[in-house]
This record gives structure tokens, sequence and C-alpha cells, in this order.
């Protein structure tokens, strides 16, 4: 829902301009109109970005599940790769991961949107633009937890696919055969660490951008800056955000690829399965291959704001209300 109007006044000038910006803007675009274009936004960004980024993903899987035989790095791991299964191994799982992160980005950016309406809506402009980094963390919290239930099937049929790849031929005979074999269940073996990676890492990635950001247009007037400009702002906020959001949830993302890579023992939950992986791991252990997905999410963190802001913009979808002093 677009926001409503604000109140006559709420005793800061700075404020009030804030909020009858946001209502010019969403004047034109509300309710589905505007929000299935910030999904469309978000499905777009994050599907290109984590499309592009396959190879790397295989690379960093790799480290991760094997680091005794994958120990040369980035690119070491990479000529490893291609010299064990030739090039064409490191598209493994592209399908999956598309596909996943298609969904995922429109259920991510498109609901960071409206949860952050909806606390605008209930706190008041003034309240929400005070609390900001709370809002910031709650609305990417909650639309990162409904964007994992539609991308954990998905995101375990990749993980299978680049961990063992003679398990199937791409994604929908690795889907069919989890499915057949495992059963439903098997697609949300590791819905909790998913959430344990995501939840902190959507966090970071959206409140460091939003922060970063807010710091240059306080320096420089958003409205005389060129479209390119505006971009190159959401390229360098999303760099750093994405390297925030990197370090933050590695651990779990390690354990997510360690979860997803064989079925768990009879009777054994997920949680028994993660304290058991913890345990083997240590600290150590937990952050193998940052350097491979610094340079991955620092990467399409970046991208992913860049396209979704020109996405966005070339829809009219100009509607999010910007609470940043």
């Amino acid at each position: 829902m677009a926001s409503s109007a604000p109140p006559t006044s709420t005793g800061s000038a700075k404020v009030d301009a804030v909020a009858q910006e946001a209502v010019a803007a969403t004047s034109q675009l509300s309710g589905l109109q505007l929000y299935s274009r910030f999904a469309f936004a978000g499905a777009v960004c994050c599907s290109v970005t984590h499309g592009a980024l396959t190879p790397v993903d295989v690379v960093k899987t790799r480290i991760q599940l094997d680091p005794v035989t994958y120990n040369r790095g980035l690119i070491g791991g990479f000529r490893q790769v291609i010299q064990k299964e030739g090039a064409g191994a490191l598209l493994t799982g592209f399908g999956p991961t598309a596909a996943g992160y298609f969904l995922q980005g429109a259920f991510k950016f498109g609901g960071y949107e409206f949860f952050k309406q909806q606390f605008i809506n209930q706190l008041g402009y003034e309240t929400a633009s005070n609390n900001r980094t709370a809002v910031y963390l709650g609305s990417s919290a909650l639309a990162e937890f409904f964007a994992d239930i539609a991308l954990c099937p998905l995101e375990a049929t990749r993980i299978r696919l680049v961990s063992d790849p003679n398990f199937a031929s791409g994604l929908v005979s690795g889907f069919g055969k989890i499915l057949k074999n495992e059963g439903v269940g098997a697609f949300y073996s590791g819905f909790g660490p998913i959430l344990f990676k995501q939840v902190p890492y959507t966090m970071a990635k959206f409140v460091v951008f939003e922060k970063v950001a807010e710091q240059v247009f306080r320096r420089v007037d958003k409205s005389t800056l060129s479209d390119g400009a505006v971009t190159g702002v959401n390229l360098g906020s999303g760099l750093i955000a994405g390297f925030a959001a990197a370090l933050v949830s590695q651990p779990a993302d390690t354990m997510l690829s360690k979860i997803n890579k064989t079925p768990g023992l009879p009777g054994e939950g997920t949680v028994s399965r993660l304290v058991k992986i913890g345990k083997e791991l240590g600290f150590r252990g937990s952050y193998a291959g940052i350097g491979a997905r610094l340079f991955m999410v620092g990467t399409l963190t970046a991208g992913q704001f860049a396209i979704y802001g020109d996405i966005k913009r070339l829809l009219g979808a100009t509607g999010g209300v910007e609470i940043s002093k």
C-alpha cells in the first residue's frame, strides 16, 4: 500500500520536506502497481548478479566443502576446477541459481519496500526517521524471512549439483531427484541455516547501504546529480554493504553448504546436524572461502543496488520513501 498523506506538520522542517516528496512520488503509482515494480526490479537485479557470478560461487562452494583439496585460493580454485572437470563445470548450478534468486530478489527488495512503508505508516514520518536504523533492520529481516521460503528448495538443489557434479544434469532433474528420493523435507533441511545466514546478511546489506548512501547525500545534493552519478553512488554504497554482509554471514554460509552436501543420518534433526557441523568447523573453518565470498558478495551487492535503482527509475517506481536525514 502506498503511503498516506502525512500530517500538516511534524515539527521538523526536514522531515516535513521528506514526507511531502514521498507523497508526491507515490501519487502516480500505488498499491500493487508500485510494489510489483519494486519486486520485478529486485528479481532482475538478484537473478542477473547471482547468475553472472555462478563460476565464483562454484569455486567458493568447493573450497568450503573440500578445503583440503581446494587450498589454493580463489584463482587457484578456478584452475583446479577447470583442470579436473573442464570450463563447463564453472556453470554448474546456473539454472537453480538464476531461478532461485529471481524469486528471492522479488520478495527481498519488494518486501523491504513494503515493510518499510508499513513501519512508517504505523510510526509516523518523524518517529520512523528518528529510528530509521531500526526500521531498516526490521523491514529487511521480515522481507528476507519470506524470501528464504521461496529460495530454499532451489538453493538446496544448487548446492547438491555443485558438490556432486554427477548428481543430476540440471535444475529440473536435480529438483525431481531430491523430491523423489528424499521428499519435500529435504529441500528445507537447510532452512534454519539459510535463515541464520540470509537474515543477518540482508539486515547488514540494507542498513549499511542506507547509511553509506545517506552520508554521501549529506554532502552532495541528490537532486543535482545525473542518473549516472546516482548509479555510481549506488555501486559504491553497495560494495561497502556487500563486504559487511559477507563478513557477518560467512559462518552460516559455510554451514549451509555442508548441511546440503549430503542427506542427514536417519533420525538426525537439523539442529543436531548444525551443532555437529559447527564443532567440526571451528572458527577458522567457518571462514573457509572468505576471500572468494568477499569478492563475490561485494561485487553482486554493488551490482544489485545499481541495477535495482536503474530499473525502478525506468519503470517509474520512485515511490520508495526515504527517511534518511
